[in-house]
């Protein structure tokens, strides 16, 4: 599925890409279902830059998702699978049996022309979503709600999935990508499978004018900055950090400082912890 092109010049020679012509059906969103969302560019409601870096990108129309796909027992058959500016992974136009059209996430192995349901207790099919409860130990699953009845929140990224660990009373633990198990009520609804678009993570941008038509603005190296702009700025030549903790440009370390709130609600769900890179390496 990976893209290759000919090397014309010095960035296109390792640039890669996914070749759609061979996954997707149709290059024509369905209009009705279709949103123009106002460009803010990493900016507030007073217009102030809060989020660097962003600006610009190609002109881009908001398709809308059905994250929950509330509509149980109703089966629906895939008419498309198209591609979604907004996110990494593909998407598919679904029809119901009622006539009723929604877009929805959709798992890697499916095709156009498969038929799938949602409902408390499906078939264990990709594609199908059910509660987390009647989901078999050792599943695949993405598209995850938090709370019951609010929609898929978790696992929705290109290529991604979770492993259900089991059932207990009204929990169920489930394995995330980063390696940290966590309990999530068992009425929560899950989709069997990964995300599509697998392939995602092994491109390769190239050169630094894709990364303009993403929205992506540059970022400058605080090493390269004055001493002014940065505390990693001046200097001669290559020379050291100059302070004993990474820092942000403000000043604010960044680097092994624990983010996450000590009393937030969710640690008593938390059963093990994501593992970080230095204790991978261990």
């Amino acid at each position: 599925m990976a893209k290759r092109y000919k090397p014309t010049t010095p960035s296109r020679r390792n640039m890669t890409g996914i070749d759609y012509k061979k996954v997707l059906t149709t290059d024509e969103p369905f209009k009705p279902l279709l949103l123009s969302l106002k460009k803010r560019a990493g900016r507030n409601s007073s217009g102030r830059i809060t989020v660097r870096h962003q600006g610009g990108g190609a002109k881009k129309l908001y398709r809308q998702i059905d994250f929950k796909q509330d509509k149980l027992g109703v089966p629906a058959k895939i008419t498309t699978i198209e591609y979604d500016p907004y996110r990494n992974a593909f998407i598919s136009l679904i029809l119901y049996k009622d006539g009723e059209k929604r877009y929805i996430l959709i798992p890697g192995d499916l095709k156009k022309g498969d038929e799938i349901i949602a409902d408390k207790k499906t078939p264990v099919k990709t594609g199908n979503r059910m509660q987390l409860r009647n989901i078999p130990v050792s599943t695949k699953v993405c598209n995850i709600e938090i709370l019951p009845g609010q929609g898929g929140k978790l696992v929705r990224s290109a290529g991604s999935s979770s492993e259900v660990m089991g059932t207990e009373g009204k929990y169920s633990l489930v394995k995330f990508p980063s390696g940290e198990v966590r309990k999530i009520l068992a009425d929560c609804f899950a989709t069997i499978g990964e995300v599509s678009n697998q392939e995602f993570k092994t491109i390769k941008i190239g050169k630094a004018g894709r990364n303009r038509w993403l929205g992506k603005r540059p970022t400058v190296r605080g090493f390269a900055m004055n001493p002014c702009d940065h505390p990693y700025g001046g200097g001669e030549a290559h020379h050291s950090r100059g302070t004993k903790r990474p820092k942000t440009k403000w000043g604010k370390v960044t680097g092994g400082r624990k983010t996450r709130k000590k009393k937030k609600w969710s640690n008593k769900l938390i059963v093990s912890r994501r593992k970080s890179a230095r204790d991978k390496k261990k």
